[in-house]
C-alpha cells in the first residue's frame, strides 16, 4: 500500500514536472518571439533612420548641384553676351556698309 502512494506520488510529481516544463518551455518561446519582434522593429526603425538620412543627404547634394549649374549658367551666359557684344558692332558696320553699296 505505502509502495502504491508512493509510486502515484512519484507520477504526480513527474506530471507535475511535464506541466511546468511545457509551461517553461511555452514562456521560452514566447520571449524569444517578443525579442525576434523588438529586434525586427529595431532593425526597420535603423533601415527608416538611413534611408531619411540618405534622403537628405541626396536633397542637400541636389540643391548644391543645382546652385553650381547655375552659377555655371549665368557665367556662361555673360561671357555669350560678352563675346556677342564684342562681335556686335563690326557686323553692324559690314551690314550697313553692305547696305550702304
Amino acid at each position: 500500500m505505502e509502495l502504491i502512494k508512493k509510486i502515484k506520488q512519484a507520477e504526480l510529481q513527474a506530471q507535475e514536472a511535464i506541466e511546468q516544463a511545457k509551461a517553461d518551455a511555452v514562456q521560452r518561446a514566447e520571449e524569444a518571439r517578443k525579442q525576434r519582434m523588438a529586434a525586427q522593429a529595431e532593425a526597420e526603425q535603423a533601415r527608416r533612420k538611413a534611408v531619411d538620412a540618405a534622403v537628405t543627404q541626396a536633397a542637400a547634394q541636389g540643391r548644391t548641384e543645382a546652385e553650381t549649374l547655375k552659377a555655371e549658367a549665368a557665367n556662361q551666359r555673360a561671357k555669350l553676351a560678352q563675346d556677342t557684344e564684342a562681335k556686335m558692332g563690326p557686323a553692324v558696320e559690314k551690314v550697313v556698309n553692305y547696305l550702304r553699296g
